[in-house]
């Protein structure tokens, strides 16, 4: 079962990891100044990740594939790994279809 991680970054900013049964990091969100909009973020993850057209498939400068989530409005709410390959992209889309409805949340913040 997936899980998502809270974090905090050095610059004080809150972030969230959405990680698979394995452990292994699927989508990493861009940074949330109060902790609050990083849990709406992942909310956002849990109902924009079942929509196929909030998907933006990308290459990177590496040539290297990868893919944003975004939510209704547009904006980014997380960014994959870069894959070696489509068909690994596309399962890793798939990973966050299937870990995201029902992965617990771990605030790794309040381990300080």
């Amino acid at each position: 079962m997936g899980k998502f991680v809270i974090t905090q970054r050095i610059n004080n900013e809150y972030q969230f990891s959405l990680k698979a049964g394995n452990g292994e990091i699927i989508l990493t969100s861009e940074g949330y100044v109060q902790k609050a909009s990083c849990q709406k973020g992942i909310e956002s993850v849990k109902i924009n990740s079942q929509d196929d057209s909030r998907y933006d498939k990308r290459v990177a400068v590496n040539g290297k594939d990868y893919f944003v989530l975004k939510a209704r409005n547009g904006e980014i709410i997380g960014r994959s790994q870069f894959y070696s390959s489509k068909t690994a992209m596309e399962n890793g889309i798939h990973s966050v279809k299937s870990n995201a409805p029902n992965a617990e949340i771990m605030d790794e913040t309040l381990k300080n």
